[in-house]
């Protein structure tokens, strides 16, 4: 039983704000409080996190295509991109590089002479290594993403759980006074209530984030594809497949 509840039986005064409610509440609300603080100050923390990530790709991204667009040759373009700090757009820039570089060993030095193109076979392998390091970038960008629709999801049934338990409580506290005054329901129904709104108040910003993060997550990856294609298209512009 609560402790505002044994104060109301021996005559006490019921508490008079959410603090002396969580104060004198029941050791299970005060553990799902803490929880819900703890899953809180992660979402928050993850928030700033991804926030920060996800400006510093898309300043990353603008400076990448700049020089994307000032190059006229791919091997222009190559010498370009590495003077610039790393980014998902430089690494699988690199990345398919590369690769081409594997199967046509010199065709991308200075004045090289001009080389077989590539078969379907090696031009497919060149998209699968591509479509690789899309996935990487996506997984690596998308990392703690998850962790908000857990929270997003949690948290409410959380403090659902809590409330249901307070009520339960608030109930059985009711039948041990004797009484169904109001003032005897109502502490215990408040002090139920309060890890309802702390499960929802944690779980909003989370959810939000999740999605913001994930339409963010796509924009990247949606760019990435189609930098891919890009690359495979100057490729075949050069006469190099």
């Amino acid at each position: 039983m609560s402790l505002h509840l044994l104060l109301m039986l021996q005559g006490g005064a019921p508490p008079q704000s959410v603090t002396e409610m969580i104060v004198q509440g029941t050791l299970l609300t005060q553990i799902v409080l803490l929880v819900l603080l703890v899953f809180s100050l992660m979402s928050w923390w993850l928030i700033f996190r991804k926030t920060r990530q996800f400006g510093e790709v898309r300043r990353q991204g603008d400076v990448f295509l700049e020089h994307m667009e000032k190059a006229q040759r791919l091997t222009d373009a190559y010498k370009s991109i590495l003077s610039l700090p790393e980014s998902p757009y430089g690494r699988v820039f690199r990345q398919g590089v590369n690769f081409f570089s594997e199967l046509r060993p010199g065709a991308l030095r200075e004045g090289a002479p001009p080389t077989a193109g590539l078969s379907l076979t090696q031009l497919e392998a060149l998209r699968l290594v591509l479509e690789k390091e899309e996935a990487e970038e996506r997984d690596a960008l998308g990392n703690g993403i998850g962790m908000l629709a857990v929270i997003g999801t949690v948290s409410p049934l959380l403090g659902l759980l809590g409330t249901v338990i307070g009520v339960m409580d608030a109930f059985l506290g009711i039948t041990i006074s004797g009484s169904s005054n109001i003032m005897s329901v109502a502490p215990g129904i408040a002090e139920a209530l309060i890890t309802t709104v702390a499960g929802l108040v944690v779980a909003i910003p989370a959810v939000f984030g999740y999605n913001f993060f994930v339409t963010k997550l796509n924009l990247v990856s949606n760019e990435l594809e189609g930098f891919s294609s890009e690359f495979i298209g100057t490729l075949a512009r050069e006469g190099r497949i």
